[in-house]
């Protein structure tokens, strides 16, 4: 017998209403407050635009906005590679010595405290700069390698799940019929995990821009991201500009969701019908 509780209509769009309530409410009173003309955030005095235009006369937050987005590209491009590369090399290079090794350093920064890794890192770049003479000034370049490091392990994941649903039996009927071994890649896999690919791009983007923690251990006084601006700031007290910042990456977040996520559906009922085709 099935003890699995049974909800009727209206206590489904009353549970499905307060999750979301819970979810957006606050990102909605953030977005209102955004425009407010009062410089305490929680008083309401009447609708203005200053802020906004004094968020984009700060030298201090544009910088770190400019110096996130330029390194979130970066190590979501980088990931993307090292990634797609990892995700081959696990699922079809079969089993080989030390497959279960290289699993597990792959997917070991999905589930390592970001303190940890963040030291660990400090840590080797100490030791690098000891001995190779480099990374002695850390700044944007050990924030890169820092957030591609642990960038490429959800990239390896994302694009490994991708691989598995690949239909093998396509890519040998093309090989057998005389196409070399990069053709089938560009023609058949490559477009076959497009979508995976660019979901882990937007996935590795998206953590490399809120990463605090890590960059916090490998940045140095040259180089200070969104995040870490964002935190001093809040440490002494929540500036509107604070709030017309955030509004601003949430419109960028919203449109580009959307954006992959039409491209992905796309692709996926385009990939449908080509299957549906084939086996006619």
């Amino acid at each position: 017998m099935n003890d699995i509780p049974v909800y009727n209509n209206r206590w489904k769009w009353l549970i499905l209403g307060m999750g979301f309530t819970f979810l957006y409410l606050p990102i909605l009173i953030l977005i209102i407050y955004s425009f407010n003309e009062n410089r305490l955030v929680t008083v309401w005095s009447g609708f203005s635009f200053k802020w906004y235009s004094e968020l984009f006369d700060d030298d201090l937050l544009m910088g770190g906005v400019k110096l996130s987005l330029l390194i979130g590209v970066l190590s979501a491009s980088a990931a993307v590679v090292l990634g797609t590369i990892a995700a081959f090399v696990l699922n079809r290079f079969g089993s080989f010595k030390g497959e279960t090794g290289f699993a597990f350093m792959i997917t070991a920064p999905l589930v390592m405290p970001e303190v940890i890794t963040g030291l660990s890192l400090l840590l080797l770049f100490i030791a690098i700069g000891q001995v190779f003479d480099l990374f002695n000034q850390r700044g944007m370049m050990t924030i890169w390698i820092a957030h591609v490091t642990f960038c490429t392990a959800y990239v390896t994941v994302v694009v490994s799940s991708r691989l598995q649903e690949v239909d093998r039996s396509i890519e040998e009927a093309a090989m057998d019929l005389g196409a070399p071994p990069w053709k089938v890649f560009f023609q058949i896999t490559l477009p076959s995990i497009a979508p995976a690919i660019l979901a882990g791009w937007l996935l590795a983007f998206t953590l490399s821009l809120d990463d605090l923690v890590i960059a916090s251990f490998v940045s140095g006084p040259s180089a200070t991201t969104l995040p870490m601006v964002v935190f001093s700031s809040v440490r002494l007290g929540v500036s509107p500009k604070i709030n017309a910042l955030a509004t601003l990456i949430i419109m960028a977040v919203a449109c580009a969701t959307f954006i992959a996520w039409w491209v992905l559906a796309k692709a996926e009922k385009r990939r449908l019908q080509e299957i549906k085709m084939s086996e006619q």
